[in-house]
């Protein structure tokens, strides 16, 4: 006992004080430099800082949290360098590649799946597909908050094979730009580089509920040219698989359906093309498989995992 409180770091050392600090202050003017301020950027920080502070269990837990707060800071700075600048955006051709390999005959001519559901929508899938929607984030981050104080060692496999998928599909993002399925169905093939977030179909759910959940997350996007890979379509694919691995039982019946909702979701609400969601299923498994090789083979990844869990535990 006596040797376990030895080892434990004291909450308010000058050191800690003084490094979350300049942390915070750089956050803050980093983000009002490049996105400009916002009351979020606060909201963060003080969340960051409250944790870390408050008892040593909680700190253990934001600096574990803090792959995906590193996520979400890179996934907002995003909108300082719109890809668009970068590369041509695919609007037509990724379309009528959709058409060729996924289209379907109605009507006397050829639609994309996303133009079949837009036509033939009903309440019921309206309000299913939402709510599947609604936990693309949250699911992954509550099976995260279990495996942390189940097993530190899953939490960090599962947060870090998260993050890795989350750079392959921004890294993509920049070198294949891409139009959704609302992009054409409401601006046809001419490239906007000022167009909005939009909720596309999502928006029959928020009427049904005469709510704002899905506007005011779309609103809030990084980027409308990133429809490829569709990261909605990734992220059940990490949690299935990692709740097979670490054998989670019956809840991976939830998470199989989570996978074929979300999938559904996108395409039914105009969200995603089917070749989206492929390549966000590829860019799920080359994650995995990249983080699993990595913590097998590559010693000095090695070390750095037994570092991190060391500072959790």
């Amino acid at each position: 006992m006596h040797n376990q409180i030895a080892k434990t770091k004291p909450l308010y050392s000058v050191n800690a004080i003084w490094v979350c600090a300049a942390v915070s202050i750089s956050y803050l003017l980093l983000s009002a430099f490049l996105i400009g301020f916002k009351m979020e950027q606060v909201y963060l920080v003080a969340l960051f800082n409250g944790m870390y502070f408050t008892s040593s269990i909680t700190r253990k837990f934001i600096t574990g949290f803090s792959i995906f707060i590193i996520f979400w800071i890179l996934y907002d700075y995003m909108k300082a360098f719109p890809n668009y600048l970068y590369q041509t955006v695919h609007i037509e051709d990724l379309y009528l590649a959709e058409k060729k390999l996924f289209g379907i005959n109605y009507g006397g001519t050829v639609l994309t799946l996303n133009e079949y559901f837009l036509q033939h929508h009903t309440t019921v899938l309206d309000i299913i597909t939402g709510i599947s929607y609604l936990c693309w984030v949250p699911v992954p981050l509550a099976f995260a908050g279990y495996l942390f104080f189940k097993e530190r060692s899953f939490f960090l496999q599962f947060s870090l094979s998260f993050f890795l998928v989350n750079l392959i599909g921004f890294v993509i993002y920049y070198v294949y730009p891409a139009a959704p399925p609302w992009y054409v169905e409401q601006h046809g093939f001419q490239f906007i580089a000022s167009t909005h977030g939009n909720t596309a179909g999502l928006e029959r759910f928020d009427t049904y509920f005469n709510t704002t959940i899905f506007h005011s997350l779309y609103t809030k996007g990084s980027n409308v040219f990133a429809a490829m890979p569709s990261l909605h379509a990734s992220y059940p694919v990490i949690v299935l698989y990692y709740g097979n691995k670490f054998k989670v039982g019956k809840i991976n019946i939830l998470f199989a359906l989570l996978v074929v909702g979300i999938w559904f979701s996108a395409i039914y609400n105009s969200h995603h093309y089917v070749l989206d969601i492929l390549a966000g299923i590829t860019c799920a498994i080359t994650g995995i498989a990249l983080f699993q090789w990595a913590m097998k083979k590559n010693k000095a990844f090695q070390s750095f995992l037994r570092m991190f869990v060391r500072a959790i535990e």
